[in-house]
């Protein structure tokens, strides 16, 4: 069975897709981004990453392969088992393979398994349609040279030679006439007096209105004073309500037939410290317990790396309970 092709299904839907025995595939949104040597522009996707340490079965893989091939759960983690001894050993003989739509794998000098993420295809939904494209450079230089000889040949064509030589105008001889000069002055006196007289006019107009804003102010604080000391019914306490963090990753310690043992490996880790907590059984009827739930990938890989140094066996669910 390739299985392949249901991890790249689930990589739409899942930030953590693990195959049992082999390693886990991860994702990270990256924002749109931009190229400048190429002037290239690129869409948000989802960056896929590989961790080979995280090996244990959180049930993901499988009961998606289950509920496609219409088949039990139990035969869908055989085949995975089986396609793991198939990868492992193309590793061997060619030191590298290719997944189909998710990258490729190799060993490198050390013998440690590296991941190349594929480029073929964005596993974000909300990009679904987005492509890259690129986009030509604007030539600035060219456009300021072509307007800049253009300005010089209106400025050319509007140079006038004269033929002949100019023409001098010699002023008109005019009569002076007396009664103007006086009838001028006659009117800027009264322009002056006027000025003055709607300067003064606008000084009172602004004093009156200060007198009676300053009356009204003082009405107004008084109002304030008195309703300050009349409150009979206070405005009732507003109780703020803090929105709890959101844990979607869990250390699984176990999944137990019996509830009883549930409940006392529950007991025991929280006297061992842990913020252990149980949760609802699964389909299988088996009652699981935590280790704890963290906000973040990060913090639940670095708490599993202290947890399998006493239980080798715990794992790693992706889940919002």
């Amino acid at each position: 069975m390739k299985i392949e092709h249901y991890i790249s299904q689930l990589l739409y839907r899942h930030q953590c897709v693990t195959v049992p025995g082999f390693g886990a595939f991860l994702t990270e949104i990256q924002s749109a981004h931009l190229h400048e040597n190429t002037n290239s522009f690129y869409p948000p996707k989802k960056v896929i990453s590989f961790n080979a340490n995280l090996k244990n079965n959180d049930g993901l893989l499988a009961n998606h392969i289950a509920q496609i091939e219409k088949t039990t759960y139990e035969k869908a983690v055989a085949s995975i088992e089986s396609e793991v001894v198939i990868w492992n050993s193309i590793l061997q003989v060619n030191e590298k393979f290719t997944l189909k739509n998710i990258g490729e794998l190799f060993l490198n000098a050390e013998k440690n398994l590296v991941f190349t993420p594929s480029e073929n295809i964005n596993y974000l939904k909300e990009s679904f349609g987005l492509n890259s494209f690129v986009s030509p450079i604007i030539k600035r230089e060219q456009f300021k040279q072509e307007a800049e000889h253009f300005y010089k040949e209106e400025v050319e064509q509007t140079i006038i030679t004269p033929e002949k030589e100019p023409i001098a105008l010699q002023p008109e001889t005019r009569k002076s006439r007396s009664y103007l000069k006086y009838a001028a002055i006659l009117v800027l006196a009264l322009s002056v007096t006027g000025m003055v007289g709607y300067q003064l006019y606008q000084n009172q107009v602004e004093s009156e209105t200060l007198i009676v804003e300053t009356a009204v102010q003082k009405q107004v604080q008084n109002k304030i004073q008195e309703a300050t000391f009349m409150i009979e019914n206070p405005v009732p306490s507003v109780t703020l309500t803090v929105k709890a963090e959101k844990l979607s990753y869990h250390i699984v310690a176990g999944a137990f037939r019996n509830e009883e043992n549930a409940q006392n490996v529950y007991k025991d880790l929280l006297k061992s410290g842990y913020k252990a907590r149980r949760i609802q059984p699964n389909k299988h009827g088996l009652f699981p317990v935590l280790y704890g739930s963290y906000a973040t990938l990060a913090q639940a890989q670095e708490a599993m790396v202290k947890i399998h140094q006493t239980n080798p066996e715990a794992w790693l669910l992706v889940k919002s309970l």
